[in-house]
């Protein structure tokens, strides 16, 4: 059986389209309208934007989370400047070296137990003063929830921002998952960016129920403001009927869409935790957070459960798989899924 046509839970960028989201691009596609973001649409999503970030908020529509991460921190890098980043980090691991051909600019990994920065882990890259043999660090890019389910507490957010900006760093944050971290925490978007002095947020929709697109959100006006919407040109970032991602925006961070999205993936995760918890040979290697489970079993029996769900093998010498909800995950696929666990590893033989 192809990966298309098993069921998944591999990844939320696998979820359909949610049904507000595609009525609003029905919506939109009614006579014409102006290009390039000169629309009535893109002016309503930037006014939620800043219903939820604040009014000093400079909002830049993309096509994908690979463009918003290049295109937001190729707005302030020099060639010579570098991004410090996790090792796990999708910037890192994800994007095909996007960044580093786009900008020059060369993403520095550092190995991390869980997916976090921390001071302790970026002070060490701060010592090669102005030497021309090194590339100068210049931006720390973080994501929130990282790519293992985590989240940054408020406060440590709070710790990595001060000290970041205290040596003349940037901090960029991936946001692909930054409503269901949100709503793990119990926090609103702004708590978690500007009120913690992020600088510059890659704001995801695709993993949060659109079509497609996501935002650059930039918090501090002075540092893009000549360069980003060039670079978003350069970028190919530029859409010409962008009132189709705006639609999208629009409808997402209006009437809670974005929180009632997140938290039905975030509770899905949770309820498949309970559910896998006491299957024996399943071992749960991370807390859950958000909506990814990471855990550990049998060789055999996950081969038996990937014939009829598709999810991805994160560390193959272990094996340690990945398994992730999303905003249209129902408690009778976590059932199904759960209960074929427990098959495949009874049928593996483990006690």
């Amino acid at each position: 059986m192809s990966a298309s046509s098993r069921r998944s839970f591999a990844s939320d960028n696998n979820a359909p389209v949610a049904p507000e989201i595609l009525q609003a691009i029905v919506a939109a596609n009614n006579g014409d309208a102006a290009g390039y973001g000169d629309d009535a649409w893109t002016t309503r999503a930037v006014e939620r934007f800043k219903e939820h970030f604040g009014n000093s908020t400079d909002v830049y529509l993309t096509f994908n989370g690979t463009g918003a991460n290049v295109t937001a921190l190729s707005s302030f890098l020099h060639p010579w400047e570098a991004v410090l980043a996790p090792a796990s980090a999708h910037l890192q691991t994800d994007e095909c070296g996007a960044l580093e051909r786009f900008s020059g600019s060369k993403v520095i990994p550092i190995a991390t137990g869980d997916g976090k920065l921390r001071i302790a882990d970026v002070e060490p890259y701060l010592h090669a003063g102005n030497d021309v043999h090194f590339p100068q660090p210049r931006a720390i890019s973080i994501s929130q929830a990282t790519e293992f389910g985590g989240v940054y507490e408020i406060d440590e957010l709070r710790e990595l921002c001060a000290f970041s900006h205290d040596r003349g760093l940037i901090v960029h944050v991936d946001g692909a998952r930054l409503a269901n971290a949100a709503v793990a925490l119990g926090a609103t978007l702004r708590n978690l960016t500007v009120d913690a002095g992020v600088d510059v947020l890659s704001f995801g929709g695709t993993k949060n129920g659109l079509m497609l697109g996501e935002a650059i959100c930039f918090f501090d006006g002075g540092l893009h403001r000549r360069s980003a919407p060039f670079v978003q040109k350069q970028a190919m970032q530029l859409a010409s009927k962008m009132r189709y991602i705006a639609a999208q925006f629009e409808a997402l961070l209006s009437d809670n869409l974005w929180s009632r999205y997140a938290a039905n993936a975030n509770a899905m995760a949770k309820l498949l935790h309970e559910r896998v918890l006491d299957i024996p040979g399943v071992r749960v290697t991370r807390p859950v957070r958000c909506n990814a489970i990471l855990a550990t079993l049998d060789r055999d029996a996950l081969e038996r459960i990937q014939k009829e769900f598709f999810f991805y093998v994160f560390d193959q010498t272990l094996p340690e798989v990945r398994w992730m909800t999303h905003w249209a995950t129902t408690r009778q696929d976590v059932d199904e899924f759960a209960g074929c666990v427990a098959q495949a590893t009874r049928r593996a033989g483990i006690p």
